[in-house]
C-alpha cells in the first residue's frame, strides 16, 4: 500500500511539474484560438446573463426533442411490424437506437444510485 501511494505521489508531482512548465503557454494557445467566443467585457454579469440564454435556449428545444423522439420509435415501430422486409442499414438503425436507449437507461441508473458503480470490487 505504501509503495502504491509513494507511486502516485510520484506520478503527481511530475503531472505538477509539466502543468507548471506547459500550462501557461497552452491556456494562451486556447484563448487565442477561440477568441471569437470570448465576450467582451468578462463580468459576472455577463456570464449570469450567458447561463440563462444556455439554460432557456435548451428548454426551448425540448418540444422538438421530443417530436423527433415519438418519431424514432414510430419508425422503429413499422420496423418491427414488417420485419421480413429489414435490410442491413435498417437493422442498424434499430439495433443503434436500441443501444441508446440502453445506455440511457443505465446512465439514468448511474444517476439514480448518486454516481456510485455497484458490483466492482478494486
Amino acid at each position: 500500500m505504501a509503495l502504491k501511494l509513494q507511486q502516485l505521489q510520484s506520478k503527481a508531482c511530475q503531472a505538477s511539474k509539466f502543468l507548471s512548465k506547459h500550462g501557461t503557454p497552452y491556456y494562451k494557445q486556447l484563448l487565442e484560438q477561440n477568441k471569437q467566443y470570448i465576450q467582451e467585457p468578462p463580468t459576472v454579469e455577463k456570464c449570469n446573463e450567458l447561463s440563462k440564454q444556455l439554460f432557456y435556449t435548451r428548454l426551448a428545444s425540448i418540444p422538438g426533442r421530443y417530436e423527433s423522439f415519438w418519431k424514432e420509435l414510430d419508425y422503429v415501430k413499422n420496423l418491427s411490424r414488417k420485419w421480413k422486409d429489414l435490410n442491413v442499414e435498417d437493422a442498424g438503425i434499430a439495433t443503434l437506437f436500441g443501444l441508446e436507449c440502453f445506455a440511457w437507461y443505465c446512465a439514468g441508473e448511474i444517476v439514480g444510485r448518486g454516481f456510485t458503480f455497484t458490483g466492482y470490487y478494486v
